[in-house]
């Protein structure tokens, strides 16, 4: 079994799920996913329960806040409707215009309704957008922009790819924190 769930008074059901890459249990809260626990390879669901259990007090302060974070969304999509072939051309001419004046390249474009991520790219450099990042403030859809265009040289979050990031956009790591305030629903 790769997943359970359990729950847990005052806060309700926690996911406890196994992770291949996780080395330590590790507790996450997600807006629209709610809380998780990975469960390292060798380690119980039992084990993984207990920890839950014994941070259900930081849950509950957490759950309070994401809440909050589903309502400013919930919101957001409601006073910002989005016409999907005027937010794809707006998100797409914005691309191409970083790539010429900064000289990146990439595949294909695609624009979606994603779930879960503002964007993506791919080993063959296709940059995957999402249509929503039309409702976000410029700064935070050029800094998804350039966060995709900068991973078409270099394909993970290391220390090179922030410092080549910081080229494009003043303090990348202030701007990542501030777009997760703006969660997908």
């Amino acid at each position: 079994m790769r997943s359970k769930k359990v729950q847990i008074q005052e806060v309700g059901d926690v996911l406890l799920e196994k992770s291949c890459r996780a080395k330590y249990m590790r507790l996450s809260i997600r807006p629209f996913r709610g809380v998780r626990v990975a469960v390292p390879r060798g380690q119980s669901f039992a084990a993984a329960e207990k920890f839950a259990r014994s941070k259900t007090d930081w849950i509950k302060k957490h759950l309070q806040k994401m809440a909050a974070i589903e309502e400013q969304s919930a919101a957001l999509k409601e006073s910002h409707p989005i016409d999907r072939e005027i937010a794809e051309k707006r998100l797409v001419n914005r691309l191409d215009e970083l790539c010429r004046q900064d000289g990146f390249r990439y595949n294909k474009v695609f624009v979606k309704n994603q779930k879960t991520r503002w964007g993506s790219c791919s080993a063959k450099n296709n940059i995957n957008l999402n249509v929503n990042l039309v409702r976000l403030p410029d700064e935070l859809i050029d800094y998804v922009l350039f966060h995709e265009l900068v991973h078409t040289k270099i394909k993970n979050h290391s220390q090179l790819f922030w410092q080549e990031l910081s080229r494009f956009v003043k303090d990348p790591k202030r701007l990542d924190k501030k777009l997760r305030r703006y969660m997908l629903g």
